[in-house]
């Protein structure tokens, strides 16, 4: 099947097989890496991403299904060498350890920021409960999500 979607607002088109995950796809045929595998179950949000500028973790989601939307990877964030205020709060909080979670992380955190700009710690903690770190401890990536929603 070929699909042509937008991503990180470019248009793209590739065969695919119709069972072929959009994480898979986005790594694999649009050469993206940034968005990691985890998981392939949808229990661990490494590999999240916007779809209409919705989260949405792209090992639940096959290409086929994102035909014709528009899609966002973390590469997709920052305005050239202008780090994303949330990757910009990422680094100046010191919110990864080993990285691997990292962008699946940044990207639940912007689309929880999009929806509740003034969330607190309560709320941001919530909001990112289907994003595992193993790392972290999550102490600092909840104060540099508080610190971009602070920015905004």
């Amino acid at each position: 099947m070929q699909v042509t979607m937008i991503i990180n607002g470019e248009t793209v088109s590739h065969d695919v097989e119709p069972r072929t995950l959009l994480v898979h796809y986005i790594r694999e045929q649009a050469a993206l890496t940034g968005t990691n595998i985890g998981c392939d179950s949808s229990s661990c949000g490494a590999c999240t991403i916007h779809v209409n500028g919705e989260a949405v973790k792209s090992c639940t989601m096959l290409a086929v299904q994102a035909d014709g939307q528009e899609v966002t990877t973390i590469e997709g964030l920052a305005d050239g060498d202008t780090l994303h205020p949330m990757q910009q709060a990422f680094h100046e909080c010191h919110a990864l350890q080993c990285g691997y979670c990292t962008p699946g992380m940044v990207m639940a955190a912007v689309s929880l920021l999009d929806e509740n700009p003034q969330a607190n710690e309560e709320e941001v903690r919530e909001g990112l409960e289907g994003n595992l770190c193993r790392c972290t401890g999550y102490h600092n990536i909840v104060k540099a999500v508080l610190q971009a929603g602070s920015d905004q």
